[in-house]
Parts: C-alpha cells; sequence; structure tokens
C-alpha cells in the first residue's frame, strides 16, 4: 500500500511571531516545527503501511527552511518527503494549496492518502476535502477509530452525537482526528535513519501549476489590528447580599 501523508512545518507555537508590515503574512523562521495535529496521521499511516507492507511518503508545501519539521517526521519512521518549497506560492488560498498537494500525490502515485482535519496556523478544515475532489477518490473525513481489511478500508467517523461507521476500496482519503492513536516518539536510531532519508524538494512548475499566489486565492489582507484591551471588570463586595448584584447586572443586560 503506498500511504501519502500531508504534513506542514509550523512556526513553533510557544515561540512568538511576527507579521510582515507589508503583506501581513506570517513571517516564518528557518526553524519550523512539524504541525501537532499531523503527528496522528503519520502515526495511522505507520501502522497501515507495517500491516500491509507498505511505503510512507510525506507531502508538504510551504517554506522548507531548515527541515526541522519534516525531519522529525521521518524520523518517526515515513520512508520519504516531497516538499513544494516555491515563493511563488506564498499567500495561496485553500484551494490552491489542495491543488498543489494533489499534484504532487498523483505524481508520486498513491493508494491512499492521510491529513489531519486541520492545521493548526491556518484552520481552514477544507484543504484535505478538495484533495480528494482532485483526485477523484472518496473522503472518508473525521476518523476517530479505522481499521483496514478485506481489501476495504473502514472509519468511525466522529459527530455531534456519536459515530457514523463509513467504509471504502482505496486508492481514498482520510483525514483523522487528534487522539485516534497515540502517535510514537522518534528514536534515536530513527532521529539518525532520518538524515539519510530522500527529501525532494518541487516547485509549483514541476507539478504544472500555474496562476497561484495571493491572486489566485482571490482575497487581499488590507490591516491588521491588536485586539482590543478587555475592560476592568466591577468587584463587589459580598455583605450577604451579593446576588442581588448579579441578579440586577443579569436584568440589565436582558439576560433575565
Amino acid at each position: 500500500m503506498r500511504i501519502a501523508v500531508c504534513a506542514k512545518q509550523i512556526p513553533d507555537p510557544a515561540t512568538p511571531y511576527e507579521l510582515d508590515p507589508e503583506t501581513h503574512f506570517v513571517v516564518r523562521p528557518e526553524e519550523q516545527v512539524l504541525d501537532d495535529t499531523d503527528r496522528y496521521g503519520i502515526e495511522v499511516a505507520l501502522q497501515l503501511a507495517d500491516a500491509a507492507e507498505g511505503t510512507v511518503t510525506l507531502v508538504s508545501m510551504g517554506p522548507a527552511g531548515s527541515m526541522q519539521g519534516i525531519r522529525q517526521a521521518l524520523a518517526m519512521g515515513a520512508d520519504k518527503a516531497i516538499v513544494i518549497d516555491d515563493d511563488g506560492l506564498r499567500g495561496s488560498g485553500a484551494l490552491t494549496t489542495a491543488r498543489v498537494l494533489a499534484a504532487a500525490i498523483e505524481r508520486e502515485g498513491f493508494d491512499l492518502v492521510i491529513a489531519g482535519t486541520e492545521s493548526t496556523d491556518g484552520y481552514t478544515g477544507v484543504v484535505p476535502q478538495q484533495i480528494a475532489e482532485i483526485l477523484g477518490v472518496p473522503a472518508l473525513t473525521f476518523a476517530k477509530a479505522f481499521s483496514h481489511a478485506d481489501g476495504k478500508l473502514r472509519i468511525e467517523r466522529q459527530t455531534e452525537v456519536g459515530y457514523d461507521v463509513v467504509e471504502a476500496e482505496p486508492p481514498a482519503l482520510m483525514t483523522v482526528t487528534s487522539g485516534v492513536v497515540e502517535p510514537r516518539y522518534p528514536t534515536f536510531k530513527g532521529i539518525m535513519q532520518a538524515k539519510q532519508k530522500p527529501v525532494e524538494q518541487l516547485t509549483a512548475a514541476d507539478l504544472g501549476i500555474d496562476g497561484a499566489g495571493p491572486a489566485d486565492a482571490g482575497q487581499t489582507i488590507a490591516s491588521v489590528s491588536q485586539v482590543p484591551s478587555r475592560e476592568a471588570g466591577v468587584k463587589v463586595e459580598d455583605d450577604g447580599e451579593g446576588h442581588t448584584h448579579i441578579v440586577a447586572l443579569l436584568e440589565e443586560r436582558k439576560v433575565i
């Protein structure tokens, strides 16, 4: 089974970041980390590949930088990585991102595509479904449990009231929720091996993609402003009648 996993490098959430004063885009540092939500997809891919004697290929779009995040994913056990690093893609919208990732996945060849439900720096939550539509394969989304048997992929799709059971035959795409598995920690051996694993770097032109970037996204960031400071609250000294102040405030705001 050939499994492609969408993996994204993002600025370390624990480190303050800056916005470009002209474009308002995030200034992405050389040192980026693997998006934590993608660890679950990688772990699912590794488990499925182990069971089916398959391969796991990481596919990532964005500035390559020092490859810290990609090497983290390779150290977990993935076989290789494809990174689409192109300045012309900066500021692209979700659909362009999906087109680029789908083109790279199709170029590599696949039986299954795995992704997180959404990235923690973009939160669009639509790229995986768009990839599935472009590739012409079914999308099994929000998997909280999964299995692969008799040539079929079966998931329990998380819903607000429980879960749905969804099945499909590969080729297909699956998105996984946090907690579907417990991601493994890279071993020292895995970290050393990751340095030798192949990482292919491509541009949009290599994939036959044109019309990318902010203009293709159909939107611009006009301005960015700080969140207004929270106003000071009212401190009420409870002399035994504090509840009357609460009731009065609720009535004033027409809550009761």
